[in-house]
């Protein structure tokens, strides 16, 4: 009988398999899962060289799966950001902020781009202008709100040059003074080009910063147990250019996370000549298990962008929509390119599927696999024209972060639905969970994995009633099988079964059991990829291969400014949860004042 290279004992093993759900131990050889069962059965597996690691009891869960999103661009700016996930009060937030801006040396930004919002703070408002030019008096400071605004103080104004005569970009908005001087808030209205192309100005990492930017990235994800993801691509994220790093970092063995990746146009009115060449020259499935082209988008078409800002009214999209979109999803389809449009109104999605229709009456969909992000307004008879198309919906929880704005503008029912998974899952849509990180979201699965079961935001606003939340059950399946299913690797990936990818997390508590405000501060002790340690901590630390320093050395995550607070402080330490009393969330406070108050000190959403 052959033997295996590790076992894993004395577990608390939820398999994800009907046929088996719970086993006691594992035995892995040659990155695959060799034999699952009891203990007795497991050890038979056992050889001179075996090694064995003692669980404890401890729980374990298949590896987690993000479905949708942005690792590939995330790590290449990881240690550059300071992260706000969440920090208990904006008193707590600003102190980070002071600190670090104490660190940062020239030309260098400080940057807290996504993954909070005031809701979670105590004061349960912005920072104002004054405040971050207090803090960051001569450091250029970039704080991104969701997908709606930016604050820049005065450093990063001069640092960007934006000047009274600087005008207004399509698409957005600079605001101004009564002298016409920009006040250091931007506002996207009706799309975020404002936000990210300032962000772009900034300067980036060396090529060396970002390797290891990415490899701490990759470790901070399995930390929190995530082993796969899929990547969406992303503005700014050119291909190949982008992916240099990733790549190299693939070549030399040093993946710690798989990644699938899409590939996302950069081109408005140029996205056909963009597909054409990728069509041209790769292959959807190219790669190995660690590192492979997905297919196309998020972005198909610039005309179809439905921009997801729950600040502003519903974008109306251009009547181009429809020939664009449709050249490109026919040359997809004709080349049997998987594909995944970014879709958030069901008004979108209406015409989305009338182009869809068209195109399958004349090259088949069957067989083809293709999905809808985000949807969470789609209607009914929307899921039911997606299921007859044989589509997926992958949904993330960025209702977490903009519920308490979606609820002000579209009324509590909506607000229950939004997304409707529950209608989903009845229709026998593969439906696969994410996060969309990192510019608004934050990338923890526990953050999600808490929205799904408890339907409550960051805040403590309860959106979702029990009849449309997931059981935790329903909830790890959307983050593992479930989303396998999105790179096609749903037969290798998201059970601990015989034979398949052994990919693994043991947790820090076990999330069947514990109180639900506990899900959201739960991570992996120990992380496995391909049968290997890619994480430990704890008594599980010494397992894990060593990392090199965070560089450079004035990076946010060296003092835990990366997302080391990302699940939040503990369940006693939290501020008390404020349902928002208003009637229409005012998410700025007053964001001008002292030095910045010569004008209006409000702007309306």
């Amino acid at each position: 009988m052959a033997t295996a290279e590790l076992i894993l004992k004395q577990g608390r093993i939820a398999t994800g398999d009907p046929h088996r759900p719970r086993v006691d131990a594992v035995a892995i050889q040659d990155g695959r899962f060799r034999a699952v069962g009891t203990e007795a059965e497991v050890m038979a597996w056992k050889g001179a060289d075996t090694r064995v690691i003692d669980l404890g009891g401890r729980t374990v869960i298949p590896g987690l799966i993000d479905s949708h999103i942005h690792t590939i661009r995330g790590g290449l700016n990881y240690n550059l950001e300071l992260r706000w996930d969440g920090v208990p009060s904006l008193a707590d937030a600003l102190r980070r902020l002071r600190a670090q801006a104490q660190r940062t040396p020239p030309p260098q930004w400080v940057r807290v781009v996504g993954g909070w919002n005031e809701f979670q703070f105590a004061e349960k408002r912005l920072p104002t202008l004054e405040e971050l030019n207090a803090a960051a008096p001569e450091t250029p400071v970039f704080v991104l709100y969701l997908y709606g605004l930016a604050l820049l103080n005065g450093a990063a104004l001069r640092a960007v040059g934006y000047t009274k005569d600087t005008p207004n970009p399509p698409g957005g908005e600079i605001q101004r003074d009564k002298q016409g001087h920009p006040t250091g808030l931007l506002i996207a209205r009706p799309n975020a080009s404002i936000l990210y192309s300032t962000l772009a100005k900034g300067p980036r990492l060396s090529y060396e910063d970002q390797v290891n930017s990415t490899r701490h990235f990759m470790r901070e994800l399995n930390r929190l147990g995530l082993t796969s993801v899929i990547d969406a691509g992303g503005g700014f994220q050119n291909y190949p250019d982008d992916y240099r790093v990733i790549e190299e970092l693939h070549a030399q063995g040093l993946l710690t996370v798989r990644i699938a990746y899409n590939l996302f146009t950069q081109k408005p009115r140029g996205e056909l000549e963009d597909f054409r060449r990728w069509t041209a020259t790769t292959t959807p499935g190219q790669g190995d298990a660690f590192y492979r082209l997905n297919g196309a988008g998020e972005m198909l078409v610039f005309s179809a962008a439905d921009f997801e800002d729950f600040l502003e009214p519903r974008p109306d999209l251009p009547a181009t929509l429809e020939d664009e979109l449709e050249a490109v999803v026919r040359h997809l389809a004709e080349h049997r390119w998987p594909f995944r449009l970014h879709a958030t109104y069901d008004e979108s999605i209406t015409r989305f599927l009338d182009v869809f229709e068209r195109v399958n009456r004349d090259v088949p969909f069957q067989g083809l696999k293709w999905w809808f992000d985000h949807a969470e307004t789609i209607s009914p008879r929307n899921l039911e024209r997606t299921r007859a198309l044989g589509g997926g919906i992958a949904i993330q929880n960025r209702m977490s972060f903009q519920g308490e704005h979606f609820l002000a503008r579209y009324g509590a029912e909506a607000a229950a639905h939004a997304p409707p998974i529950r209608g989903m899952l009845e229709l026998g849509i593969p439906v696969g969970a994410g996060t969309d990180a990192t510019r608004v979201s934050s990338y923890n699965p526990w953050v999600s994995l808490y929205w799904l079961v408890t339907g409550t935001t960051v805040g403590g606003q309860a959106l979702r009633p029990p009849t449309q939340r997931m059981s935790r059950e329903e909830a790890l399946r959307l983050y593992t099988e479930g989303s396998a299913w999105f790179s096609g690797e749903e037969k290798d990936k998201g059970r601990i079964a015989e034979g398949r990818l052994a990919d693994l997390a043991v947790l820090s508590g076990d999330y069947f059991s514990v109180p639900e405000e506990e899900i959201k501060h739960l991570e992996s002790v120990l992380t496995l990829v391909d049968g290997k340690v890619v994480h430990g901590s704890g008594g599980f630390a010494p397992l894990a291969p060593p990392l090199p320093p965070v560089s450079p050395g004035w990076s946010p995550v060296t003092l835990g400014g990366g997302g080391a607070s990302a699940a939040g402080p503990a369940p006693s330490a939290r501020a008390h949860v404020h349902a928002h009393p208003h009637p229409h969330p005012h998410p700025h406070g007053s964001l001008l004042t002292g030095p910045w108050d010569r004008g209006c000190d409000c702007f309306v959403f």
